[in-house]
């Protein structure tokens, strides 16, 4: 184990039995609990002592113990309806994977672009962001990785050998998987877990729902920009690759899509499921418009998807379905469960006074509202470079919604954009799974990643300022 997660292992629970037995109070009795609990959650969430959701779980315990919440109360929280809207999306996303019909679109997406390098590059680009929207963007990271791989090769091999302009297209095709990986998360609610956390908080503590299309109305053209933003910085500013001339790489892409072989049933009746879901998820508000009784939602929609997928046979007389429940093995439980633990978090500062003394702090504090929040912006872009996204959302979100409420900023205004600003790390490799993954291949230095990384997050940073000033507003 290393020194880091030693140290949080010991100092997390040290730190709580001091916190909730100081000599004075600080929110209440009640609060200084909640307070005391969230540090420990911080200190292992960012040592990385234990597992995320092992972390996740120390609600359930110590609220009832402290007496903050009965334990009923808190355990309602790891079952929201957000989660098990996740739950049908990772669900969707496992059939996608077992039938490798997400490598099939992909492949065809870069097939479509052409061959020229940059636009290799800009193909990869757009097909790892088509699947982080749908499935996690390490898996879609490791399906692009090895295909990657295979066009880098060639221009190995080729007679002038591996000149400044390969190794820059080897670094842009690898920084532009990752890159792409991240982005393309935010444009859905089921892309990243942070999306899915803060929609569990708006519904659970502040009854304000968005609809799976109202996020993509705003997600979409985000992540669409950043792509754009990540291609132009890469291929034509940080590392231009464009003088290379291969022809190949369509004889990559062709004979990736051959060991795929025809179109299989099952990849036909998963896309048959996906486009169903899909489609529910767009006309959700219509349908119930026009059947009124119905009350679909994202959720309801999420699970019917997912529910189909393991009753909807692929042999009558074997009993064998599209998904069995062995599948569910893969599943990435670990991230339910943490947004229960971050529900509950934030349930727990909510009813124990703590969001309460943020929002009047703010209220008598006199700051300007523009440059409060623009820096929480920063805050959270950079410090999910260094700490889990997901867990940062989960302890900050409760916070932030307090200082919105004190500016008298509507929550939605603050809350989006800073959420999405955890999404966007392009700057170091250990910050995402994605980042790390391309690292490894052996084609990027870390300077590289940074230099490159900096200037994205620092338009990601305006972009999302400007979603807060005048995009958010609009839609919203």
């Amino acid at each position: 184990m290393v020194l880091s997660k030693k140290i949080g292992l010991i100092l997390a629970p040290i730190a709580f039995l001091i916190f909730s037995n100081l000599p004075f109070t600080i929110v209440s009795s009640t609060g200084d609990a909640v307070l005391a609990v969230a540090l420990w959650m911080i200190i292992w969430w960012i040592t990385e002592a234990v597992h995320i959701a092992v972390t996740s779980l120390l609600p359930l315990i110590l609220f009832p113990l402290l007496k903050v919440m009965p334990i009923g109360e808190v355990g309602a929280n790891y079952g929201s309806p957000i989660i098990f809207l996740f739950f049908g999306g990772f669900i969707l996303a496992l059939a996608l994977e077992k039938v490798n019909l997400h490598k099939r679109i992909a492949l065809s997406i870069v097939k479509l672009t052409g061959t020229t390098p940059n636009k290799v590059i800009l193909g990869f680009m757009i097909a790892t962001a088509f699947m982080s929207m749908w499935i996690s963007n390490t898996a879609s990271t490791v399906v692009m990785l090895p295909i990657a791989l295979s066009v880098v090769k060639l221009l190995i091999t080729d007679e002038d050998g591996f000149t400044k302009q390969d190794r820059n297209f080897a670094l842009n095709i690898m920084l532009g998987i990752a890159f792409s990986a991240n982005a393309g998360g935010i444009a859905t609610v089921i892309g990243t877990p942070p999306n899915s956390v803060l929609i569990g908080l708006l519904e659970n503590e502040y009854n304000i729902q968005i609809s799976f299309v109202k996020w993509m109305t705003m997600g979409l053209p985000f992540s669409m920009l950043m792509i754009w933003f990540s291609y132009i910085v890469l291929t034509k500013l940080m590392f231009p690759c464009n003088t290379i001339n291969f022809s190949q790489t369509e004889n990559v892409i062709n004979d990736e899509l051959k060991k795929l072989g025809k179109i299989s049933k099952e990849e036909k009746r998963v896309l048959l499921v996906f486009g169903i879901t899909v489609f529910l998820w767009i006309t959700r508000t219509i349908i119930n418009e026009v059947f009124p009784g119905l009350k679909l939602s994202d959720t309801i929609i999420s699970l019917i998807g997912a529910v189909s997928l393991f009753v909807i046979p692929m042999n009558m007389k074997t009993g064998k379905f599209v998904l069995e429940w062995k599948d569910t093995e893969k599943l990435a439980w670990g991230i339910l469960i943490l947004f229960g633990g971050g529900l509950s978090l934030a349930k727990g500062m909510a009813s124990s006074g703590v969001v309460d003394v943020i929002t009047d702090s703010i209220q008598n504090s006199g700051f300007n509202p523009f440059i409060v929040i623009s820096l929480l912006i920063v805050l959270m872009l950079f410090m999910t470079e260094l700490m889990s996204n997901v867990a940062l959302v989960a302890v900050l979100a409760p916070v932030i919604a307090g200082i919105a409420i004190g500016f008298g900023v509507p929550l939605l205004y603050v809350l989006i954009p800073v959420t999405m600003a955890s999404s966007c790390a392009f700057m170091l490799p250990m910050a995402t799974p994605p980042n790390a993954i391309v690292f490894a291949s052996g084609y990027i230095k870390v300077k590289q990643m940074v230099r490159a990384g900096v200037l994205l997050n620092i338009i990601a940073v305006l972009l999302l300022i400007l979603y807060y000033k005048f995009i958010i507003p609009l839609i919203f």
